[in-house]
């Protein structure tokens, strides 16, 4: 985060776009269905581009857009016409051939792109299959250790956490971020009838959150850029401001899928 003098400098745009998506994500949650699937293969779809425009920068016009737009349509048709190993299957088959077309990085390609198309997979079926409130949850876990880790960090100080790929992040504010994701578990237990192995399954989703976190900046770092796109005013690109949250979605979607999560939750 910038000092106070950037801060306030885009403070309108910043309020203007944060409360639009507030909107938009709130309002998709609700409806769910095809509005909230929508939403997350265009997230995406607008991910990919990003990452394509990042990891091959000198392509030409239009190679960035097509990346981004086979992604979301990919995801979107394979959620509603496949299931199981061939829905599976059929996105592991869209990730290849996405990284095969980078000139270099593929490597880079393949996790990155694999992260947030399983991410989106797991976004949608948490909907669909568990309902808002699970989706609420992942939400404020991924919200609440972020903003315990901004402020402990700052105020307690300490050993960094990874300094060559995110100087500004401490263990204090990491731990502080497991502390406040577990007692938001906590206070969800009730309202999801779940057990008390949820709060064990909100830190390890925090864990994943940060860990996205520190990907996203490893591979800006690696490529030299500032942000990822400017596609949200005042807070750069979709990458940015969701990278925490893709991660997350793809810890839930290994926890459920593996049948951990209701062997932690006690359903």
């Amino acid at each position: 985060m910038s000092g106070l003098g950037g801060s306030f400098g885009d403070l309108r745009a910043r309020a203007a776009s944060g409360v639009a998506m507030a909107a938009l994500g709130i309002g998709a949650v609700w409806a769910g269905g095809l509005w909230f699937t929508l939403l997350v293969c265009t997230l995406c779809g607008a991910m990919v581009w990003e990452l394509t425009r990042i990891l091959d920068a000198g392509a030409p016009f239009g190679k960035a857009e097509a990346a981004g737009m086979t992604a979301a349509v990919a995801l979107a048709v394979f959620w509603i016409q496949l299931a199981g190993l061939w829905l599976l299957g059929a996105l592991v088959l869209t990730v290849a051939l996405l990284a095969w077309r980078f000139p270099k990085d593929r490597a880079l390609a393949v996790g990155y792109l694999g992260l947030i198309l399983f991410a989106g997979l797991g976004l949608i079926a948490l909907r669909q299959v568990y309902g808002w409130d699970w989706v609420l949850w992942l939400v404020l876990v991924v919200i609440g250790s972020d903003v315990a880790g901004y402020f402990a960090g700052r105020m307690m100080g300490g050993p960094k956490l990874w300094p060559r790929v995110s100087p500004k992040k401490t263990w204090s504010g990491t731990v502080a971020g497991w502390v406040l994701a577990g007692l938001i578990g906590a206070g969800f237990m009730g309202v999801l009838e779940a057990g008390a192995g949820l709060v064990l399954a909100s830190v390890l989703v925090a864990m994943a959150g940060q860990a996205g976190d520190i990907a996203e900046s490893a591979i800006k770092r690696h490529a030299g850029v500032k942000d990822s796109s400017n596609l949200i005013p005042g807070h750069g690109g979709v990458m940015d401001r969701f990278d925490a949250m893709i991660a997350a979605a793809l810890m839930v979607f290994v926890l459920v899928e593996t049948g951990m999560i209701s062997a932690l939750i006690g359903r």
